[in-house]
Protein backbone atom coordinates (compact mmCIF):
# COMPACT_ATOMS: atom_id res chain seq x y z
CA UNK A 1 0.00 0.00 0.00
CA UNK A 2 1.43 3.44 -0.90
CA UNK A 3 2.69 5.61 1.94
CA UNK A 4 0.14 8.30 1.07
CA UNK A 5 -2.75 5.92 1.70
CA UNK A 6 -1.31 4.81 5.03
CA UNK A 7 -0.69 8.31 6.32
CA UNK A 8 -4.11 9.35 5.06
CA UNK A 9 -5.64 12.78 4.74
CA UNK A 10 -3.92 14.77 7.44
CA UNK A 11 -2.83 18.41 7.67
CA UNK A 12 0.44 19.04 5.86
CA UNK A 13 2.24 19.81 9.12
CA UNK A 14 1.23 16.47 10.66
CA UNK A 15 2.07 14.57 7.46
CA UNK A 16 5.53 16.16 7.45
CA UNK A 17 6.02 15.27 11.11
CA UNK A 18 5.11 11.62 10.51
CA UNK A 19 7.51 11.38 7.56
CA UNK A 20 10.30 13.11 9.48
CA UNK A 21 9.98 10.87 12.51
CA UNK A 22 9.65 7.68 10.46
CA UNK A 23 12.76 8.49 8.40
CA UNK A 24 14.81 9.67 11.38
CA UNK A 25 13.94 6.80 13.69
CA UNK A 26 14.26 4.17 10.97
CA UNK A 27 17.82 5.29 10.27
CA UNK A 28 18.58 5.53 13.98
CA UNK A 29 17.32 2.01 14.59
CA UNK A 30 19.45 0.57 11.79
CA UNK A 31 22.55 2.32 13.13
CA UNK A 32 22.11 1.98 16.88
CA UNK A 33 19.13 0.01 18.14
CA UNK A 34 18.36 -3.03 15.97
CA UNK A 35 21.32 -5.07 17.19
CA UNK A 36 20.84 -4.02 20.79
CA UNK A 37 17.17 -4.93 20.64
CA UNK A 38 18.14 -8.39 19.35
CA UNK A 39 20.63 -8.87 22.18
CA UNK A 40 18.10 -7.68 24.76
CA UNK A 41 15.13 -9.76 23.69
CA UNK A 42 16.36 -12.46 21.34
CA UNK A 43 19.92 -13.16 22.39
CA UNK A 44 19.87 -16.69 23.73
CA UNK A 45 16.47 -18.31 23.29
CA UNK A 46 14.64 -19.34 26.42
CA UNK A 47 13.43 -22.70 25.06
CA UNK A 48 15.67 -25.66 25.87
CA UNK A 49 16.31 -27.96 22.89
CA UNK A 50 18.86 -30.68 23.68
CA UNK A 51 22.30 -31.54 25.06
CA UNK A 52 25.55 -32.19 23.23
CA UNK A 53 29.18 -32.66 24.19
CA UNK A 54 31.32 -29.61 24.83
CA UNK A 55 33.43 -28.35 21.91
CA UNK A 56 36.31 -25.87 22.06
CA UNK A 57 34.92 -22.34 21.84
CA UNK A 58 31.60 -23.12 23.54
CA UNK A 59 30.53 -20.75 26.30
CA UNK A 60 31.15 -22.09 29.79
CA UNK A 61 27.83 -20.63 30.99
CA UNK A 62 26.03 -23.12 28.74
CA UNK A 63 27.50 -26.20 30.46
CA UNK A 64 24.95 -28.40 32.24
CA UNK A 65 26.98 -29.30 35.31
CA UNK A 66 24.45 -31.79 36.67
CA UNK A 67 24.47 -33.90 33.50
CA UNK A 68 28.24 -33.47 33.23
CA UNK A 69 28.66 -34.90 36.73
CA UNK A 70 26.51 -37.92 35.88
CA UNK A 71 28.13 -38.71 32.52
CA UNK A 72 31.69 -37.69 33.25
CA UNK A 73 31.75 -35.61 30.04
CA UNK A 74 31.16 -31.91 29.61
CA UNK A 75 27.62 -31.40 28.28
CA UNK A 76 26.35 -28.19 26.67
CA UNK A 77 22.74 -27.01 26.74
CA UNK A 78 21.37 -26.11 23.34
CA UNK A 79 18.59 -23.56 23.09
CA UNK A 80 16.20 -22.64 20.32
CA UNK A 81 16.19 -18.89 19.78
CA UNK A 82 12.78 -17.31 19.88
CA UNK A 83 12.18 -16.66 16.21
CA UNK A 84 9.29 -14.26 16.56
CA UNK A 85 8.03 -12.08 19.36
CA UNK A 86 4.82 -10.13 19.66
CA UNK A 87 5.59 -6.61 20.81
CA UNK A 88 2.76 -4.43 22.10
CA UNK A 89 3.09 -0.68 22.65
CA UNK A 90 0.58 0.61 25.18
CA UNK A 91 0.54 4.38 24.69
CA UNK A 92 -1.05 6.75 27.19
CA UNK A 93 -2.91 9.45 25.24
CA UNK A 94 -4.55 11.18 28.20
CA UNK A 95 -4.53 14.96 28.58
CA UNK A 96 -1.60 15.03 31.03
CA UNK A 97 0.65 13.73 28.25
CA UNK A 98 -0.07 16.80 26.14
CA UNK A 99 2.11 18.91 28.42
CA UNK A 100 5.59 20.14 27.57
CA UNK A 101 7.63 23.00 29.00
CA UNK A 102 10.30 22.70 26.32
CA UNK A 103 10.22 22.36 22.55
CA UNK A 104 8.69 18.87 22.79
CA UNK A 105 5.42 17.68 24.29
CA UNK A 106 5.41 14.48 26.29
CA UNK A 107 3.00 13.02 23.74
CA UNK A 108 5.39 13.75 20.85
CA UNK A 109 8.31 12.19 22.69
CA UNK A 110 6.19 9.14 23.52
CA UNK A 111 5.20 8.76 19.86
CA UNK A 112 8.84 8.95 18.78
CA UNK A 113 9.73 6.24 21.30
CA UNK A 114 6.93 4.13 19.79
CA UNK A 115 8.50 4.62 16.36
CA UNK A 116 11.94 3.47 17.56
CA UNK A 117 10.52 0.38 19.24
CA UNK A 118 8.29 -0.46 16.28
CA UNK A 119 11.13 -0.27 13.76
CA UNK A 120 13.41 -2.23 16.12
CA UNK A 121 10.76 -4.95 16.27
CA UNK A 122 10.21 -5.41 12.55
CA UNK A 123 13.93 -5.23 11.73
CA UNK A 124 14.28 -8.28 13.99
CA UNK A 125 11.41 -10.17 12.42
CA UNK A 126 8.89 -9.51 15.19
CA UNK A 127 5.30 -8.34 15.10
CA UNK A 128 4.32 -5.04 16.69
CA UNK A 129 0.93 -3.74 17.78
CA UNK A 130 -0.41 -0.57 19.40
CA UNK A 131 -2.94 0.04 22.17
CA UNK A 132 -3.98 3.68 22.61
CA UNK A 133 -5.54 4.28 26.02
CA UNK A 134 -6.81 6.91 28.45
CA UNK A 135 -9.17 5.61 31.15
CA UNK A 136 -10.28 3.08 28.54
CA UNK A 137 -8.86 1.48 25.42
CA UNK A 138 -9.44 3.96 22.62
CA UNK A 139 -7.90 2.08 19.70
CA UNK A 140 -6.16 -1.22 19.02
CA UNK A 141 -3.86 -2.01 16.11
CA UNK A 142 -3.19 -5.77 16.29
CA UNK A 143 0.44 -6.94 16.05
CA UNK A 144 1.68 -7.40 12.49
CA UNK A 145 4.91 -7.16 10.52
CA UNK A 146 6.05 -4.85 7.75
CA UNK A 147 7.13 -1.28 7.13
CA UNK A 148 3.66 -0.19 6.04
CA UNK A 149 2.29 -1.49 9.32
CA UNK A 150 4.89 0.49 11.27
CA UNK A 151 3.94 3.63 9.36
CA UNK A 152 0.37 3.11 10.50
CA UNK A 153 1.53 2.67 14.09
CA UNK A 154 3.50 5.93 13.88
CA UNK A 155 0.56 7.73 12.29
CA UNK A 156 -1.83 6.71 15.05
CA UNK A 157 0.68 7.40 17.83
CA UNK A 158 1.26 10.93 16.54
CA UNK A 159 -2.07 11.98 15.09
CA UNK A 160 -4.73 10.19 17.13
CA UNK A 161 -6.97 12.56 19.09
CA UNK A 162 -8.12 10.84 22.25
CA UNK A 163 -11.68 11.10 23.47
CA UNK A 164 -10.91 10.39 27.11
CA UNK A 165 -9.20 12.83 29.44
CA UNK A 166 -8.04 10.83 32.45
CA UNK A 167 -5.67 7.88 32.83
CA UNK A 168 -6.67 4.53 34.24
CA UNK A 169 -4.68 1.37 33.55
CA UNK A 170 -7.26 -1.17 34.69
CA UNK A 171 -9.23 -1.30 31.44
CA UNK A 172 -6.17 -1.30 29.13
CA UNK A 173 -4.42 -4.08 31.05
CA UNK A 174 -7.62 -6.13 31.27
CA UNK A 175 -8.04 -5.75 27.51
CA UNK A 176 -4.39 -6.64 26.90
CA UNK A 177 -4.74 -9.87 28.84
CA UNK A 178 -7.91 -10.78 26.96
CA UNK A 179 -6.59 -9.96 23.49
CA UNK A 180 -3.01 -11.28 23.79
CA UNK A 181 -3.39 -14.96 24.59
CA UNK A 182 0.33 -15.71 24.35
CA UNK A 183 3.13 -13.96 26.20
CA UNK A 184 4.12 -10.63 24.63
CA UNK A 185 6.75 -7.98 25.22
CA UNK A 186 4.70 -4.98 26.36
CA UNK A 187 6.02 -1.44 26.60
CA UNK A 188 3.75 0.83 28.65
CA UNK A 189 4.59 4.39 27.64
CA UNK A 190 3.07 6.90 30.04
CA UNK A 191 3.88 9.75 32.41
CA UNK A 192 2.47 7.57 35.23
CA UNK A 193 0.83 10.60 36.84
CA UNK A 194 -1.76 8.36 38.47
CA UNK A 195 -2.23 6.72 41.85
CA UNK A 196 -3.74 3.32 41.14
CA UNK A 197 -1.39 1.58 38.70
CA UNK A 198 0.05 -1.17 40.88
CA UNK A 199 -2.64 -3.86 40.62
CA UNK A 200 -3.00 -3.60 36.82
CA UNK A 201 0.76 -3.86 36.27
CA UNK A 202 1.05 -6.83 38.61
CA UNK A 203 -1.75 -8.54 36.66
CA UNK A 204 -0.01 -7.78 33.37
CA UNK A 205 3.36 -9.01 34.67
CA UNK A 206 1.86 -12.41 35.46
CA UNK A 207 1.26 -13.01 31.74
CA UNK A 208 3.62 -10.73 29.83
CA UNK A 209 7.09 -9.18 29.83
CA UNK A 210 6.33 -5.63 31.01
CA UNK A 211 8.57 -2.60 30.50
CA UNK A 212 7.48 0.78 31.86
CA UNK A 213 8.72 3.79 29.90
CA UNK A 214 8.10 6.86 32.04
CA UNK A 215 7.92 10.14 30.14
CA UNK A 216 8.93 13.09 32.33
CA UNK A 217 8.96 16.83 31.81
CA UNK A 218 11.49 18.71 33.99
CA UNK A 219 8.79 21.12 35.20
CA UNK A 220 7.09 18.17 36.87
CA UNK A 221 10.12 17.88 39.16
CA UNK A 222 11.42 21.44 39.44
CA UNK A 223 9.21 24.50 39.33
CA UNK A 224 10.90 27.82 38.44
CA UNK A 225 10.75 31.04 40.42
CA UNK A 226 7.93 32.77 38.53
CA UNK A 227 5.91 34.43 41.29
CA UNK A 228 2.25 33.49 41.69
CA UNK A 229 1.46 30.63 39.31
CA UNK A 230 -1.81 28.79 38.73
CA UNK A 231 -1.21 25.08 38.20
CA UNK A 232 -3.79 23.07 36.25
CA UNK A 233 -4.42 19.37 36.54
CA UNK A 234 -5.00 18.47 32.89
CA UNK A 235 -7.09 15.42 33.76
CA UNK A 236 -9.19 16.56 36.73
CA UNK A 237 -9.48 20.23 35.79
CA UNK A 238 -8.52 21.26 39.32
CA UNK A 239 -6.48 24.43 39.77
CA UNK A 240 -4.21 25.62 42.53
CA UNK A 241 -2.31 28.89 42.86
CA UNK A 242 1.15 28.71 44.39
CA UNK A 243 3.79 31.30 45.19
CA UNK A 244 6.82 29.98 43.33
CA UNK A 245 8.98 32.85 44.60
CA UNK A 246 9.08 30.95 47.90
CA UNK A 247 12.10 28.66 48.13
CA UNK A 248 10.20 26.50 50.62
CA UNK A 249 7.32 26.04 48.17
CA UNK A 250 9.71 25.03 45.39
CA UNK A 251 11.51 22.63 47.74
CA UNK A 252 8.24 20.95 48.78
CA UNK A 253 7.18 20.66 45.16
CA UNK A 254 10.48 18.98 44.24
CA UNK A 255 10.42 16.69 47.28
CA UNK A 256 6.90 15.44 46.47
CA UNK A 257 7.83 14.82 42.84
CA UNK A 258 11.02 12.94 43.72
CA UNK A 259 9.19 10.87 46.30
CA UNK A 260 6.56 9.89 43.72
CA UNK A 261 9.27 8.79 41.28
CA UNK A 262 11.12 6.94 44.04
CA UNK A 263 8.03 5.00 45.11
CA UNK A 264 7.32 4.04 41.52
CA UNK A 265 10.90 2.89 41.02
CA UNK A 266 10.68 0.76 44.14
CA UNK A 267 7.43 -0.79 42.91
CA UNK A 268 8.88 -1.55 39.47
CA UNK A 269 12.00 -3.11 40.96
CA UNK A 270 10.24 -5.23 43.58
CA UNK A 271 7.84 -6.63 40.97
CA UNK A 272 10.43 -7.44 38.30
CA UNK A 273 9.28 -4.71 35.94
CA UNK A 274 11.98 -2.98 33.91
CA UNK A 275 11.64 0.78 33.72
CA UNK A 276 13.16 3.52 31.59
CA UNK A 277 12.94 7.28 32.10
CA UNK A 278 12.90 9.63 29.12
CA UNK A 279 12.83 13.42 29.46
CA UNK A 280 11.39 16.04 27.15
CA UNK A 281 14.45 18.25 27.54
CA UNK A 282 17.12 15.69 26.64
CA UNK A 283 17.90 12.89 24.21
CA UNK A 284 16.33 9.51 24.90
CA UNK A 285 19.08 7.63 23.04
CA UNK A 286 21.32 6.99 26.04
CA UNK A 287 18.36 5.91 28.16
CA UNK A 288 17.19 3.35 25.61
CA UNK A 289 20.70 2.07 24.91
CA UNK A 290 21.27 1.68 28.65
CA UNK A 291 18.04 -0.29 28.94
CA UNK A 292 18.93 -2.60 26.03
CA UNK A 293 22.40 -3.20 27.50
CA UNK A 294 20.91 -4.08 30.88
CA UNK A 295 18.49 -6.52 29.29
CA UNK A 296 21.22 -8.05 27.14
CA UNK A 297 23.41 -8.60 30.21
CA UNK A 298 20.55 -10.37 31.93
CA UNK A 299 20.07 -12.55 28.84
CA UNK A 300 23.77 -13.37 28.88
CA UNK A 301 23.61 -14.42 32.52
CA UNK A 302 20.51 -16.48 31.88
CA UNK A 303 18.02 -14.77 34.22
Amino acid sequence: MPEKEIIGQLPDEMTAKIRRISITTSKMVQEMFAGRYHSAFKGRGMEFDSLREYQPGDEIRSIDWNVTARTGRLQIKKFIEERELSVVLLLDTSFSCRFGSNAQLKSDLAAEICSVLAFSSIYNGDKVGLFLFTDKVEKIIPPKKGTNHVLRVIREALAYESKGVKTDMHAPIDCLNKVMHQKAVCFIISDFLIQDYQDPLIAAKQRHDIIAIRVVDPREVNIPNAGLVTLDDAESGEQITVDTSSAAVRARYRARALNRLKLQDEFFSSNGIDSVDVYTDSSYIDSLIGFFKKRALRQHRGF
